[in-house]
């Protein structure tokens, strides 16, 4: 009977804790106006997640078991956006599709360009990666280039410095 009891415990222990709610607090997100926030708490809660962002600090934080957090996270990149995540396990992983090699143009897409602020964190991101030269993004834009002589890697690493992601097209 004792170890009935004991494995009945250890079984419900093990089901609360596979249920449980995780948190990841990802830092550096682009949240520069009301759209922006509106699209990542909406990216994650497309998977099911919960966000609580904090545009002030940049920081977005989702709740939810680890399976709809990974999915989360997927989401927000697909959306856009990036962050570091205060959890290695569990972070924003993609590059985008960028090799580590120079290119004289990438065109990128999935970028959220809902106002001027964003169309100018690209262009922090573009000043901030040698030989990048120019870019043609715009408000509302689905896609656009970046031009120049550059690592097509070190352009989306300075995009992701700005809070925001991309896909090689």
């Amino acid at each position: 009977m004792k170890t009935l009891v004991i494995m009945l415990l250890t079984l419900g222990s093990t089901c609360l804790l596979i249920g449980a709610d995780t948190k990841v607090t990802l830092s550096g997100v682009h949240l520069c106006c009301k759209g922006c926030v509106k699209g990542v708490s909406k990216a994650v809660e497309q998977s099911g997640g919960k966000a609580n962002c904090d545009a002030k600090a940049g920081t977005v934080v989702i709740s939810g078991d680890k399976e709809t957090i990974e999915k989360a996270l997927e989401s927000v990149a697909k959306a856009g956006y990036y962050g570091k995540s205060d959890n290695e396990a569990l972070s924003i992983a993609c590059q985008g599709g960028a090799e580590d090699k120079q290119v004289k143009t990438l065109t990128l897409s999935g970028t959220h360009l809902c106002c001027g602020k964003c169309v100018k964190a690209v262009t922090k991101a573009m000043d901030a990666t040698d030989g990048a030269d120019a870019h043609t993004a715009k408000k509302g834009s689905k896609t656009f280039e970046v031009s120049g002589n550059f690592n097509a890697k070190a352009f989306i690493k300075a995009l992701h410095d700005n809070g925001l992601h991309a896909f090689v097209k």
